[in-house]
């Protein structure tokens, strides 16, 4: 039996053979040449001469439209802001450390210490249980902050484009701790009443790359298939089942950092859209540090010594953090830097081999091939590690550590938050190229390179609004 892709190519021959015969019939019925002469000669003698050519250029035709990229647009998306209630100051956190009785005052002392030094401000948000009296996070918690981020997200989102949700044709959700049966994709479809056709994805255990690598499915089958229109990606995390109860200090450290965020992003195919799209992919890149041990621990969920169940972020985090950035900076160079800055990288790594490493190559200046960075606010340490291997001034930084103040790590949606940023500030200009950056467990890192297409500007619904004039601030 013929697959799909034999019939379109027949389909496409016989097209050619009979566009062909049309062309050879109007020249020789309006000229009189010699090139008329000697395609008539070369048809009447050598009738295989013209199958052959028809054939060819069926063949060309068809392989060139099959494996052209379509370009893929992002449409708009929206970023999940919680209610007033919700935001976990220093005290609120301490507050609730202090009265669930669950850690000694070595914890409790450690934390502190933590925080201070984390960069997260007064503004974050908790998730409902942090509120409650009961001290515990159960199921129902965890599902009541999945619902609140991702309705909110995608009600938003929807509105904004006025998009009717049976126009969606793939779903892609994803959340690195948060698993429940029916997914969180199912979820989203029986809400919003998606089609029965619909293609769903349920991402997890991903980290904080999760959002970048999502969007980077989403183009995929979305350059690849012209009956694909729209992908929802929505992006979230969820941290009531994940809130460490225990007195490992590396575990403790992700009850300090990390915060409520969901995003819900529009993606399309469709040349119709482009008008109103904010931002079109030109490449993306993936890589994974998995196979080295040390790579693969620097995030571990586990139990600890008790039984207790917590990630434990290791010493090693940062170091392969900045290994993991050089490796796939080697990879991304060549894709996006201007031939200058090529031509002296790799001047430096020959000097460096020649000397036998006595000079080190030198790291490329991105800034001359992006005009914004979306750089991972995984936390402090990180941000300035990012900042210290690509030599990025503080300037270049200051969308990551001002997300990081306002909104804390909210892990796979991070990037979002910061793209909003820029659009708070209206500093994205069209043309300009925007490089988003993301670290995640396993150890991943993945990149996402965007071209505006039109200038930004501040909106109703970004989640700057009523604090973006306090921002930057001057000490963090």
């Amino acid at each position: 039996m013929r697959s799909l892709t034999q019939i379109q190519f027949l389909r496409a021959s016989f097209a050619c053979l009979f566009a062909l015969t049309i062309l050879l019939r109007f020249l020789f019925s309006t000229t009189n040449t010699s090139l008329n002469h000697l395609i008539l000669h070369l048809v009447s003698q050598n009738p295989v001469i013209l199958l052959s050519c028809a054939w060819c250029l069926a063949l060309s035709l068809f392989l060139y439209l099959s494996r052209r990229r379509h370009p893929v647009l992002l449409v708009d998306y929206a970023c999940f802001k919680p209610d007033f209630d919700r935001k976990c100051s220093y005290e609120a956190g301490q507050y609730f450390v202090r009265r669930s009785r669950r850690f000694t005052t070595a914890s409790e002392e450690f934390m502190k210490g933590i925080y201070l030094k984390s960069g997260l401000g007064d503004e974050t948000y908790a998730p409902p249980f942090i509120f409650q009296t009961d001290y515990e996070a159960r199921l129902k918690s965890a599902v009541q902050e999945a619902q609140e981020g991702i309705f909110s997200a995608v009600d938003s989102l929807l509105q904004t484009t006025k998009t009717d949700p049976s126009q969606i044709d793939i779903l892609i959700a994803t959340c690195g701790m948060f698993s429940p049966a029916p997914s969180l994709s199912s979820m989203i479809v029986n809400h919003y009443k998606f089609k029965p056709d619909v293609q769903t994805f349920n991402l997890g255990g991903m980290g904080c790359s999760s959002g970048v690598m999502s969007i980077d499915l989403a183009a995929k089958l979305l350059s690849r298939d012209r009956r694909i229109r729209y992908a929802l990606v929505v992006i979230t995390e969820s941290i009531s089942l994940n809130w460490y109860f225990g007195e490992n200090r590396s575990m403790l450290v992700t009850n300090c950092i990390f915060r409520v965020g969901t995003a819900a992003v529009l993606m399309t195919n469709d040349p119709a859209r482009r008008s109103s799209a904010k931002m079109e992919l030109l490449t993306s890149l993936r890589t994974h540090h998995g196979a080295n041990d040390a790579s693969y621990k620097a995030a571990f969920q586990e139990e600890d010594a008790d039984g207790n169940m917590g990630v434990a972020l290791t010493k090693d985090l940062i170091r392969v953090a900045a290994e993991g950035l050089r490796t796939h900076i080697r990879s991304l160079a060549p894709r996006v830097l201007p031939l200058s800055q090529l031509l002296a990288y790799a001047y430096s790594v020959i000097s460096s081999k020649i000397s036998g490493g006595e000079t080190k190559a030198k790291v490329p200046d991105f800034t001359t091939a992006f005009d914004h960075m979306c750089v991972h606010t995984g936390g402090k340490a990180v941000i300035e590690q990012v900042g210290k291997v690509l030599r990025l001034s503080d300037e270049v930084t200051e969308p990551a550590r001002m997300t990081l103040h306002r909104f804390g790590n909210t892990s796979s949606s991070l990037v979002f938050y910061e793209l909003a940023y820029f659009e708070a500030k209206e500093r994205v200009e069209k043309g300009d190229r925007m490089w988003m950056l993301a670290f995640g467990t396993g150890f991943k890192v993945c990149s996402l390179v965007w071209k505006a297409l039109k200038d930004s500007r501040s909106e109703g619904e970004n989640p700057w609004n009523d604090c973006i004039h306090r921002y930057p601030l001057k000490a963090w």
